[in-house]
């Protein structure tokens, strides 16, 4: 991720994308449901129940439920670091799709994400405004259910953050080199792009391969580039909503996307070229948290 080729593709889109985005809530749908147990009906890919609100701060931008300050119940976190040269801005939609559906997204502004301090900061965040009586988010974060989360070099950053106890799950999407998973002891769902060609598909399954000790699914979205994720995230929505929902919110809806023997993503060959589940997630059971 040091030469030209990682920094060149992510950079055009900040300066296509960062204008019209702001900060802006997303509109809730009509018949929104303010205490959902399960995800929206028609799937994980379809908008929650929850309307969003955006909240952009020096070091952090956090997506959330925009009314989370009358919710009865807490929100798990989700932390995300960017690709290089990229902003929380040009995942804008992911990270909304994910507070629609109860989360509490905490991005690092940081176009250079690979160590994770930024994301880990999000973490302390929201731990100092839990804890605050006179903010919104007081008493409604669930510090218990934490995943971590990015793309590209984000997505390495995503594995760094892994080592933090606090962190539950990752989920690194075509993540860079510069991580070593072997620190990770979390499940891991590592994504890649068939037709990546920043961050070759192998690489990622170098990743996969060296995830022996912990449950570790590896997924290559059919048809998919380095830049696929980015503004209206299309085939990478449904299955991160899903996997987050299950680890960090313990929706067992979402368990036979990823488990037994005929998970959803297995047998889905239209949206994946190719699925790998190590012994480890074959044998996996998942807990409601």
């Amino acid at each position: 991720m040091v030469g030209r080729r990682w920094f060149v593709p992510l950079t055009a889109l900040v300066l296509a994308l960062s204008g019209p985005a702001g900060a802006a809530a997303a509109p809730a749908p009509a018949d929104a449901d303010p205490r959902p147990a399960t995800a929206a009906a028609g799937g994980f890919g379809d908008p929650g129940p929850y309307a969003t609100a955006v909240d952009v701060g020096a070091v952090t931008t956090l997506y959330y439920p925009r009314d989370i300050a009358d919710s009865d119940r807490r929100h798990p976190v989700i932390v995300w670091g960017n690709g290089t040269f990229a902003f929380p801005v040009v995942y804008r939609e992911l990270m909304l799709h994910w507070a629609s559906h109860g989360f509490i997204v905490a991005a690092a502004n940081t176009p250079q994400s690979n160590l994770g301090i930024s994301m880990r900061a999000g973490i302390d965040l929201l731990e100092r405004r839990d804890a605050d009586s006179g903010s919104e988010f007081h008493g409604r974060v669930d510090l218990e259910n934490i995943g971590a989360s990015g793309h590209s070099q984000g997505g390495a950053a995503s594995i760094v953050v892994g080592d933090d106890p606090r962190v539950d799950t990752i989920l690194p999407i075509q993540p860079g080199p510069l991580a070593d998973i072997d620190d990770v002891d979390v499940p891991a769902f590592l994504m890649a792009g068939q037709r990546d060609s920043i961050v070759l598909p192998w690489l990622v399954k170098r990743f996969y391969g060296d995830a022996d000790h912990i449950p570790a699914i590896y997924g290559e979205v059919r048809g998919a580039n380095h830049l696929t994720v980015v503004g209206d995230p299309g085939p990478f929505a449904a299955p991160t909503t899903a996997w987050f929902r299950l680890h960090l919110m313990g929706d067992q809806t979402a368990r036979t996307q990823f488990f037994g023997p005929d998970c959803g993503i297995c047998t889905d060959s239209d949206t994946w070229s190719d699925v790998r589940r190590n012994a480890l997630a074959e044998q996996f059971m998942a807990v409601a948290p």
